[in-house]
């Protein structure tokens, strides 16, 4: 039996996400034996908490800002605690999407057309024919995320929101018309890959996480070669990227062009009821309590 710290909740607008997570992380633990406190960073004594507890590992069920970014992985390096995931490089860059696609791109990788903007600068004239993307350059579950189809007489509006919570550097890349593509990589072994079919337009948050947001085809319907360059590619995204433990990367293939696209690496996977890895994980055999303690023993301090 091992003392785990879960770490859930947080300040990113990621929360009800990492809480639902949470929440399922720390009752798979105490299915396992193991002694279980959750513990929520945004309470400004997480730390004395913490220390309290004196867990033997930390399960990062954090998502988005302080959670996946590197800091929060700081943190329990200074504490010297054995954490799971990725660890403050990997973490920082994957979240970070300019350097991410800077670090994949000179791995070979094939990623979509792009550039970083000013959110304000890219508000004012279309900065690439449409359809194109654009999405903040650091966050996750599809927070701040548009698709300026074609024929759009504006760019997103959204863009110059005085709220706007998503930070001033915004990614804009070209569109990828075809199938939504998913792998979960586990210790640097891709899984298998999921074509996700979302309920609305596309894949936003209530696709995500809302029951009946989407459909999950699982194995993809793919041609085997395209299949088979799915996996390898996100086990190459993975590696370059310096991951550890558990890694879901997203794609986009069209198959009027036979074009693969590598979207983003996510450090931090969701452990919610819907989410992806899992999913993965038990069509080859580990279950979600399976899962959950293959991370728990790959938990490392350093990282």
């Amino acid at each position: 039996m091992a003392r785990v710290a879960v770490l859930l909740g947080g300040l990113s607008p990621e929360r009800p996400v990492s809480l639902s997570s949470g929440a399922g992380v720390a009752a798979a633990c105490q299915r396992l034996g193991h002694d279980v406190a959750e513990i929520d960073p945004k309470d400004p004594l997480w730390m004395e908490e913490i220390k309290a507890f004196a867990p033997d590992i930390a399960f990062n069920a954090l998502h988005g800002e302080w959670g996946e970014d590197g800091r929060i992985q700081g943190v329990l390096e200074y504490l010297r605690i054995p954490y799971t995931h990725s660890g403050v490089l990997a973490s920082a860059i994957a979240m970070d999407k300019a350097k991410a696609k800077a670090v994949l791109a000179q791995a070979g990788l094939h990623l979509a057309h792009g550039k970083t903007m000013d959110r304000r600068e890219a508000a004012r004239a279309h900065p690439m024919p449409t359809p194109y993307v654009v999405k903040p350059n650091a966050g996750g579950s599809s927070f701040g995320v548009f698709i300026v189809r074609e024929g759009a007489n504006r760019p997103p509006e959204q863009l110059l929101e005085p709220d706007w919570s998503y930070g001033d550097a915004v990614i804009v890349e070209e569109f990828i018309a075809g199938k939504e593509l998913t792998v979960a990589v586990i210790g640097g072994r891709a899984l298998a890959v999921t074509e996700i079919l979302p309920a609305g337009e596309w894949y936003d948050f209530d696709a995500k996480y809302a029951e009946g947001g989407s459909r999950h085809e699982i194995p993809a319907n793919l041609p085997a070669s395209v299949y088979e360059t799915c996996l390898r590619q996100a086990e190459a995204a993975h590696n370059a990227l310096g991951c550890r433990g558990v890694t879901r990367s997203d794609f986009r293939y069209d198959p009027a062009q036979d074009r693969l696209i590598l979207l983003e690496v996510n450090t931090q996977p969701g452990m919610t009821p819907t989410s992806l890895a899992p999913e993965q994980a038990a069509l080859v055999g580990m279950d979600y309590d399976a899962l959950v303690a293959w991370m728990l023993e790959d938990a490392s301090c350093p990282r």
